[in-house]
């Protein structure tokens, strides 16, 4: 950032709703607010914990946590008071800051966690010391305190889809290396000179996309509000020629779907990323068609900070025949890559295990919890919980994950090849099939759907549709059909609380 900010300092570095700040003044933004936290006794190891929606002031902390040498420890905004005061108390972090939109959310943290020295608001009506007023007036720290490669620099918390969040310990240099990998692999030839529209929470992949953005001084365009609406998001891709984003498949989806898509230029597009979960082919589709060849996939995770495969543009293609079809990518530059059996040994090309990774984009462990740390390191590699196979030339594919697979009448049955069937059915819009308890088979699949609008469809219809796509142990039991599905803060659909809300009905 500071680098940036002296090579280009009059250039826009953040522009959100009708205000633009240049590198010069996100730099001087930045080092008052940590003269601020020095100044209070903030320094090197403490934990700095966010709780806001996408703004100026996110980046902002982020980097003036940096500047003192203390861990960043963003949440998801949409969380609710109890999850957040976990978090704090977790963290034992030593400031809170919070939007003052999320009054009982602060509340609630300050209860839980007695390390919190500090206080601050980001917005008007709060009773903590203001951010603006920190970041505009207190005595600027000059440079950033030194620390080395192993340092701490943010808490990434897991989703905690299988118990309480835990704490991806992500380091300086883990995330030096993941710029540069992401400015080698997902987004080449990225200058001053690109705009990138942010779509998602900056507290997770976003915040993670926007680091190259900075590394190159690049704009990062904010959406005025915190909910997506896809018609400000193509006029703000055409107003600034955007040329990248990061986003996960649904919003993706939503994006490519909706009219609006037709009546802004987005020509200026050179890479549209997403991640967080495999892309549907129906969908897949859908986006090359509006949006060109100008799709990026990878495969990653908060542990290891989207470094595992990419799927670059010149391997997305209408054409079947002309792409690696389902696969996420290959693995990323000095990556590697492996699919284990449960006693850490490598399986032969197209046998499905686990899917292990190693390399200098893995995360240092987890915090507090060395369990945990343990389990994921086992056999000498990170293990992701997500289980495919790789092909003879390197291509990794996802079946789903190890949590998601279900076995019916002693066969492993994966719900994502499910899906991807149903949703080639023109009527179906989404789909997400479970396994729920069966008297006879153990357990079976239960396919919940989401049909497009006006569409109709009725049980024997699906199976008919199904007839030669798929072998009938994998076919699902049941069929049932809801306006929409459960989706987490990042936009995946919550598995956990679609099971959770068949068991209540059933």
């Amino acid at each position: 950032m500071v680098q940036t900010a002296r090579r280009f300092p009059d250039r826009p570095a953040i522009v959100w709703r009708d205000n633009t700040w240049t590198w010069a003044d996100f730099h001087a933004r930045v080092q008052a607010a940590a003269g601020a936290l020095a100044a209070a006794g903030i320094r090197d190891g403490d934990r700095v914990l966010l709780h806001a929606r996408n703004s100026n002031a996110v980046l902002e902390t982020m980097f003036a946590t940096w500047f003192i040498g203390a861990t960043w420890v963003p949440t998801n905004f949409r969380l609710t008071p109890p999850e957040v005061a976990y978090l704090a108390q977790s963290s034992a972090a030593a400031v809170h800051i919070f939007d003052t939109a999320f009054h009982h959310h602060a509340k609630a943290a300050k209860a839980e966690n007695p390390a919190c020295r500090l206080d601050i608001s980001i917005g008007d009506g709060g009773i903590a010391a203001s951010w603006d007023s920190l970041a505009k007036s207190a005595t600027p720290m000059h440079w950033p305190v030194d620390v080395d490669r192993d340092h701490p620099a943010w808490f990434f918390y897991t989703s905690g889809t299988t118990g309480r969040p835990k704490a991806g310990v992500l380091t300086h240099g883990q995330m030096e290396y993941v710029i540069c990998n992401h400015l080698c692999d997902l987004m080449p030839g990225t200058t001053e000179q690109d705009a990138s529209l942010v779509v998602a929470p900056l507290s997770h992949g976003a915040g993670v996309h926007a680091l190259p953005q900075v590394a190159r001084g690049a704009a990062s365009i904010l959406p005025s509000g915190e909910r997506l609406d896809c018609e400000e998001a193509w006029r703000l891709v055409e107003r600034h020629r955007v040329t990248n984003m990061f986003t996960v498949p649904t919003i993706l989806t939503m994006l490519t779907r909706h009219e609006s898509v037709d009546r802004y230029d987005h020509s200026s597009l050179r890479h549209v990323i997403y991640a967080g979960a495999p892309m549907y082919r129906a969908d897949q589709l859908q986006a090359l068609r509006k949006l060109g060849k100008v799709l990026v996939q990878y495969f990653g995770m908060g542990e290891v900070t989207g470094n595992i495969t990419v799927l670059p543009p010149d391997l997305h293609s209408e054409i079947d025949a002309e792409m690696p079809l389902g696969s996420c990518g290959f693995p990323r530059v000095g990556m590697e890559v492996a699919i284990l059996d449960d006693a850490g040994a490598r399986l032969a090309d197209r046998t499905t295990g686990e899917i292990c990774v190693r390399g200098p984009g893995v995360f240092a462990g987890y915090h507090d919890n060395p369990e945990a740390t343990d389990k994921a390191f086992a056999h000498g590699w990170f293990h992701t919980g997500d289980l495919g196979h790789m092909d003879e030339r390197g291509f990794v594919y996802i079946t789903g994950r190890a949590s998601d697979m279900y076995i019916s009448g002693g066969s492993n049955v994966y719900p994502r090849e499910i899906e991807e069937a149903l949703l080639l059915h023109p009527a179906v819009a989404e789909a997400c099939v479970v396994g729920l308890p069966h008297e006879k088979w153990g357990e079976s699949g239960v396919a919940v759907l989401v049909l497009e609008p006006g569409a109709q469809v009725t049980a024997a219809a699906l199976l008919a549709h199904l007839e030669g796509r798929l072998a009938k142990y994998k076919w699902p039991h049941g069929f049932t059909f809801w306006p929409d599905l459960p989706k987490s803060g990042y936009g995946k659909v919550s598995k956990r609380d679609v099971k959770h809300l068949l068991l209540r009905t059933t």
